[in-house]
């Protein structure tokens, strides 16, 4: 087998670091995983036990490699990394879909996914320059949620609105000009919710994409983090 690269966004490949970002990799996306890395000091754990018997299972090579799962990780204490192959999956044109446009921060981005998964929407688009969807601390985020989902990219924004043009489309934006509750209850399927990036939010010609929502707060605070904001958003839409 040839030898692992430190992660990278070229390399076609990466890493599920953790026991149960593994696990669901092995679970769900068997096809993708190349190899299971285990350590040495995680012999005897109930959780490398569990990876290990289903790695033999599903004919997946199993390696010992403490340096390689440090340098992954970052940490000496992890015990298991699923090293997968990236395959992105194209979207569901009949199933709502989370847009996310430059987002930057990988541990927004896993949080997402991991919220989206639990309030069932499987149709991740990301608009670039954003953080990258298959990186390792993005994977760890979102405990694994990657691989029950279709996570696809796009240059620009444009590109992903031409491929799925009949989808209802619904911005988030601090001026946005109908209230959350309002929109979601009247919501057309299939929709697209779009959020922005952390610091910038969506750029003023979102106005005049789709109908633009706001998510009622106090004006004791500017705005709302990202992910808690994505939260709300995918709550209230899915509720209805």
């Amino acid at each position: 087998m040839p030898s692992l690269e430190a992660y990278q966004r070229s390399l076609d490949y990466s890493y599920a670091p953790g026991i149960f970002p593994s696990l669901e990799a092995m679970n769900k996306r068997p096809e993708w995983v190349r190899r299971l890395l285990v350590s040495s000091k995680g012999a005897g754990h109930e959780g490398v036990n569990k990876l290990c018997a289903l790695a033999e299972e599903k004919h997946i090579r199993i390696e010992t490699a403490d340096k390689a799962l440090s340098r992954i990780s970052g940490k000496d204490n992890c015990f298991a990394a699923a090293v997968f192959e990236k395959r992105p999956l194209a979207l569901d044109g009949d199933g709502d879909h989370i847009v996310l446009h430059h987002i930057s921060d990988q541990g927004n981005l896993g949080t997402i996914l991991r919220t989206a998964l639990g309030f069932g929407y499987h149709d991740i688009a990301i608009i670039r320059p954003a953080a990258d969807g298959y990186d390792p601390k993005v994977v760890r985020a979102s405990m694994g949620a990657l691989f029950s989902l279709r996570i696809m990219e796009y240059n620009d924004f444009s590109a992903y609105r031409q491929e799925f043009s009949h989808h209802a489309a619904y911005p988030f934006m601090l001026d946005g000009s109908v209230q959350m509750d309002d929109a979601a209850e009247k919501a057309a399927r299939p929709c697209a919710l779009i959020f922005g990036n952390e610091g910038a939010g969506l750029p003023p010609e979102f106005q005049t994409v789709g109908q633009p929502v706001r998510i009622p707060s106090s004006d004791e605070v500017d705005s709302l983090n990202l992910a808690i904001a994505a939260a709300i958003g995918m709550y209230a839409f899915r509720r209805q």
